[in-house]
């Protein structure tokens, strides 16, 4: 092996180092849920929501009937988070959606 073939190894394997694949963002959304109205409602919302991959948080405020929910876009997306809270029997809507 030659000293130019030493050279395009090394160059080729610096460069492909430096090629990093876009990272995932940390996003918050805050839902709009309803039907959440007793003590109870937000322990079962955030439980179906720590299930999903990617929830980082969910903050429940009652008296507003809001959750806001702290996740990770390579992992979930906010029509999954919407999802989960339906299933669990608490249909919910996007109210704003922002990285963080």
């Amino acid at each position: 092996m030659n000293v130019r073939h030493l050279l395009s190894g090394a160059f080729f394997a610096v460069t492909s180092l430096s090629i990093t694949p876009a990272l995932a963002a940390q996003k918050t959304v805050t839902l709009d849920i309803p039907g959440m109205d007793c003590e109870i409602c937000p322990i079962t919302v955030r439980t179906a929501l720590k299930k999903l991959p990617g929830v980082l948080s969910a903050t429940a405020t009652p008296q507003t009937k809001e959750e806001v929910v702290v996740y990770d876009d390579a992992k979930t997306s906010i029509k999954q988070i919407i999802n989960a809270t339906t299933q669990a029997g608490y249909p919910s809507t996007a109210k704003d959606a922002q990285a963080k």
